[in-house]
């Protein structure tokens, strides 16, 4: 079962765990996260994306601060509420299509530099810009520069990413035979298990992704017994 995290409880979270007041900051992201989101379902083809994806990362952001007791602001729950929203172009530019100078530029503008630098230092590149002789090579090329970018990245955006993994790799444990499942094995394998021992460490991701890794190594060795 998929945790799926309403809005109401994410807000009740948010005030009880962060001790951080709902103020106009907050529920504009969500707003904005809900018209680029709304209608978007995971890999299974019915979980909301929003109540499972977006909703909770923003918790387990707020968990490993409470965790590292490390001081939080609206800025981190803003950025962790947005992570995703540069991800899907075409929908951006169709929702703002009435805004002439683009959806960065007010993106940079409602929600700050900072918050924008995140989004956009988390969004997957298009894979046409890398070199390469086939498409395995450009993605391999576009691992490494996005591996090389997170390791140069400040606190929130390692945690956030973090949360954001974790997330996925949980997810799609879930979802029987998905082709990411070996995809988010090699990438474990290859870089986020080392990246939440790198400094500043990051232990309780540490144990997280450790898990969800043993977890899908478990089911990617079912699978091949079965085939076999």
């Amino acid at each position: 079962m998929h945790q799926s995290i309403k809005k109401n409880e994410f807000l009740t979270f948010v005030e009880r765990e962060a001790k951080i007041h709902i103020d106009n900051y907050i529920e504009s992201a969500i707003h904005l996260a809900e018209e680029v989101h709304s209608g978007v379902k995971r890999e299974d083809g019915t979980s909301p994306f929003l109540e499972t994806h977006i909703f909770p990362v923003a918790m387990d952001v707020i968990r490993h601060y409470k965790w590292a007791n490390k001081p939080m602001t609206t800025i981190q729950i803003v950025s962790a509420i947005l992570h995703d929203v540069m991800e899907d172009n075409e929908r951006i530019l169709d929702l703002h299509a009435a805004k002439s100078y683009g959806f960065d530029a007010y993106f940079s503008h409602r929600f700050g530099e900072y918050v924008y630098k995140v989004a956009t230092t988390l969004k997957t590149k298009p894979l046409e810009i890398y070199p390469g002789h086939d498409e395995k090579e450009q993605e391999l090329e576009r691992f490494r520069e996005y591996c090389n970018t997170l390791t140069k990245s400040d606190y929130d955006i390692k945690t956030i990413k973090l949360a954001d993994r974790l997330n996925n790799m949980r997810f799609i444990s879930k979802v029987t035979g998905h082709e990411k499942i070996n995809r988010y094995i090699r990438e474990a394998e290859d870089f986020y298990i080392a990246y939440t021992i790198i400094e500043p460490r990051m232990d309780d991701f540490y144990q997280e992704i450790r898990k969800a890794y043993e977890d899908l190594r478990l089911l990617s060795k079912e699978k091949t017994t079965i085939a076999a």
